[in-house]
Parts: structure tokens; sequence; C-alpha cells
């Protein structure tokens, strides 16, 4: 995915980070969506009556777009998922992942040429409000109000936080709602070089750590950066609530309403100069402007990297890359409306079929078999259960040989996915308590409309594309470049829409008195 500037907010936003959060098949982030009380499992059931009897339903053949890269097995775990859904609804279904780098490309020509397909991944930071102004995707809310008993069940209130002008367009992915932002490190160098990470309470106080890993064993790299995080997104991702797509934001430690440039933010120039520092000391990969994957970090062949985290981050990284990490949190969390909107699935306009895309979606919710066959693949081959709850790789398998895996963080109710050994039994809890301790954002709720400057906005996304990796990275002297990007943006039409975001905010916050 080609996440440039302002849209890096979440996804992961997570998130979010996205969050957040993006990556490949082979590993787990991003940002999501918790509730108050882990929602009863309705196992192999889904509340619509037409679910309940499928003969009565016309055969159907769902499309389901979301970003990774494509797995050996999926053909096959196509197929077991297919004949699942035919005895529920009647449906086959296509698994049609994209990969990260293509992401943007390849789904802005499916909606520019009105491509048929039924189901897709989408965010606040994806493109979702922009989508939706567009006429991309179908209104959820009689969909999901015959079909999507399960969805509403679960996500209750948490879908007003993603409708425009009244209505819903997406189904969030129950996971954390919240955003905060750390570091992950190889726990093995952790433990090698007998670092306390009780000591790292700011970004700064890790400077004197790597500076230790490079003097000491100068094959491991300190600081790996890549697949969008960067030093910099401790500020960029943590310090401001982007508003719907970043082009704008809220500093959350503003009392006011007030938009500002997060590009001409003090902050921001800090963190950038704090990178540069770094990269010219050799603390940093020299490619950290250029690499979309998670390279020396995966590979074992780095001590850390820039993360937005959550309860058991960690320990899902751990099992996608095949070795401990583990990880230190450095900001308290942070909950924006582009956070609980970090992780959608929405309905194409042009589905032929939205009322039985609507049912696969509320099993998603409801059916703990089909998520985790989607997730994990086929029992047996890709993993071996351990208990109602918990799986583990089968023998002579592991998270880099497994032929089959996706993101847990993009589908549905994340909370009746299996967990691995190394992850805590607890971890749903936990994701309930991080996001009752976050910091909730004073434009909570508010939804921007880019349509009124949609011409600018495209050119801010150009001026983005040349200059805020190099700058975020520590690539470049932000001194420089700083004001470089700044007047560029200008140029291309960030006052417009700061001004435009201005008037909806502020008409947004008289509606709420």
């Amino acid at each position: 995915m080609k996440k440039t500037g302002f849209q890096l907010f979440s996804l992961l936003l997570a998130f979010g980070v996205v969050a957040s959060g993006c990556g490949n098949n082979n590993s787990s982030s991003g940002s999501s969506s918790s509730p108050s009380s882990t929602p009863a499992d309705t196992s192999s059931s889904t509340a619509s009556a037409s679910a309940s009897a499928p003969a009565k339903l016309e055969p159907y053949e769902i499309t389901l777009v979301y970003p990774g890269d494509k797995p050996k097995d999926l053909a096959e775990v196509q197929e077991a998922m297919s004949k699942y859904l035919t005895d529920k609804i009647n449906a086959t279904i296509v698994l049609k992942p994209i990969d990260w780098g293509s992401w943007n490309d390849k789904t802005n020509l499916m909606f520019a040429s009105k491509e048929s397909f039924d189901v897709i991944l989408t965010s606040a930071t994806l493109g979702y409000y922009g989508n939706v102004a567009k006429g991309a995707f179908e209104p959820l809310d009689d969909l999901i109000a015959k079909y999507g008993q399960d969805i509403t069940s679960v996500m209750g209130d948490k879908l007003d936080g993603v409708k425009v002008k009244g209505h819903i367009y997406g189904a969030p992915t129950n996971k954390e709602l919240a955003n905060a932002n750390g570091f992950l490190f190889n726990k093995a160098l952790v433990d090698k070089y007998n670092i306390d990470l009780n000591q790292i309470q700011k970004v700064e106080d890790l400077e004197p750590v790597l500076q230790k890993v490079k003097e000491t064993d100068p094959a491991q790299l300190p600081l790996y950066e890549g697949n969008w995080r960067y030093v910099g997104g401790l500020v960029w991702n943590g310090q401001f609530d982007p508003l719907g797509d970043g082009n704008g934001v809220l500093d959350r430690d503003s009392t006011e309403l007030k938009v500002i440039n997060p590009a001409e933010s003090p902050k921001y120039m800090e963190i950038a100069k704090l990178a540069h520092k770094w990269y010219k000391a050799g603390l940093i990969n020299k490619d950290a402007a250029t690499a979309k994957d998670w390279g020396l970090m995966q590979a074992g062949k780095a001590f850390s990297i820039e993360q937005e985290l959550k309860p058991g981050k960690d320990a899902e990284m751990s099992s996608a890359w095949g070795f401990p990490v583990v990880q230190k949190q450095l900001d308290k969390p942070y909950m924006t409306t582009s956070t609980v909107a970090g992780v959608m699935l929405a309905i194409s306009k042009t589905s032929k079929n939205p009322e039985r895309a609507m049912m696969f979606l509320n099993m998603l919710y409801s059916d703990r078999e089909l998520i985790n066959m989607l997730v994990y693949g086929i029992e047996g081959k890709h993993f071996v259960k351990k208990s109602d709850t918990g799986i583990d790789y089968p023998a002579g398998v592991d998270a880099k040989t497994v032929g089959y895996r996706n993101e847990g963080w993009m589908f549905g109710n994340q909370m009746l996915t299996y967990l691995f050994p190394n992850e805590d039994p607890n971890k749903w809890e936990k994701f309930k308590q991080f996001n009752d301790e976050a910091q909730k954002s004073i434009a909570l709720g508010f939804a921007w409309d880019s349509e009124p400057v949609k011409n600018e906005v495209a050119a801010v996304a150009n001026v983005q594309s040349q200059y805020y990796e190099a700058i975020t990275t520590g690539s470049v002297d932000p001194e420089v470049y700083i004001p470089k990007f700044v007047a560029a943006l200008k140029e291309a039409g960030m006052d417009k829409i700061i001004a435009e975001k201005q008037r909806q905010l502020d008409e947004w916050a008289k509606q709420k008195q």
C-alpha cells in the first residue's frame, strides 16, 4: 500500500494503523476495537432467517478483497470456505488478496472501472470517507437491520462512530478502539545485552541502547525502519487526531477544536531531527524511506522497530515472525474517530447481491469456525486445536512455512479468533482495559467530508508522496526539507482544506451542544 503522508494515521489504526495495521500475510498488526464484554459465540450459526434456510437461496459467489500477499494454499482454503458457506447461506467465495504495495492503485482502478465485487476492506486511512463521497459503497443501515443482527449485538453504538451523514457504510472490526505507539524489540538481543526496557520512558532514552547495539554487535541493525514504521510515527500517528484523512489535524494536547497542519507542528520538527540524527549515526537502515516490508526485523537481524501497539502485540508478532519479541509502549492510548473506524469491511456498490454479502459479513461476527478458517486456514493442515480457544502450528510447520495465514484484525469479530500458546489467555479482556484507559479525542465522532476540496486533497497527496517518507524516516535534514514540505503543501491547497475542515468541525461542535 502506498501509504503516504497524512494517510499513515491508523492501521492500522491501528492502525491506527492503519491503526493499526499494515503487513504481509505472515504478520499480525494494526489497531482494533473491543466490546464492553466478549460477545457470546453463536458458533456455526447466523441470526439471519435466510441463512438458516440456504436451500431457499439462489447460489451466489461472494468476492472478498483485502490487503496481503497471496499464500500458496489460498485455493485450498477458498474451497473449504466455499463448502462451509454453501451449507450456511448457499454461497461460495473468492478470496482476492492484493499486496500492500499495489493496494491503492489496484483498488482505485477497481472503483473507477466499476468492477463487480462484493466486500472490501477499508478504513479512515484507506479512503473510507472519500469512497463514501464517491458513492462507491453500499449504505448498510437497512441491510444490517435485516441480515446483520450479530453485527449489531457485537458492535452496538460503536457503529455510530463510522456513520457518514447519518448512514453506516462499513462494519468495523471488533478489536481495540485506541492507538498507542512504541517499539518492538528482538527479545534474544534484549537478553543478550541485558537491557532494562523499564528505563526507556521516552524516545530519547532509546538512543544509548541503540548505540550500544551498534558498538557491540555491528552485524545487527539497531533500528529498522520500513513497512511504514518510522520513528516519526511516534508523533505523526500518536500525537494528532487525524480528523479523517490527516489533511489538517487536532493536537491531542489541545483543549480547543483547532485544526492545524501537522507538518508545521514543533513536535514533528523535533522528532524528525532526532530521526535524522540517528540516521546519520548509522542506527537506521539506509533504505528506510523506500523499504516496504519488515526486512531485517522479520529476518531477526535488527534489534528494534517502531510500532503501533496494543495488548499482546509482541506475542502476535513473535508468532508471525517465528522468534520472540517484546514491546515497550511510550504513550497513552488515544481514541479518535479514525481509530474507531480503523478497519472496516464495506459492501461495494457494484455487488450483484448485497444481501448475501451482508449475510457473510454477519457470520464473521458470530461464526467462530468461519472466521478462524478465513484467518488461519484449515484445521489439521495450517493449525491444530489445543483447546476451545487455543491453537498452534502443526508438527513441522511454523510461521515461516505455514501455507496460509491472514490478519485477524482485518475481519469481523477478532474476539472469536484463536490464540497461540505464546498469547495471553486474557488478551481480549486486556483489550477492553486498553480501550477504557484511552484518552478520548475532544473531536471523537466527527466525520470529515472531503468532497468540497477533493481537488486539493488529491494535489496534497502528490506532495506527501514526495516528502513524507524521506523526512519522517530521518533520511534528510528536516530543517531543510520541512519548510519545503510546508510550502509545497500550501501551494497544493492545504490551507483551503484546513479552512473547510475547521468549518465542518465547528458545525459538528454546534450540533453536539
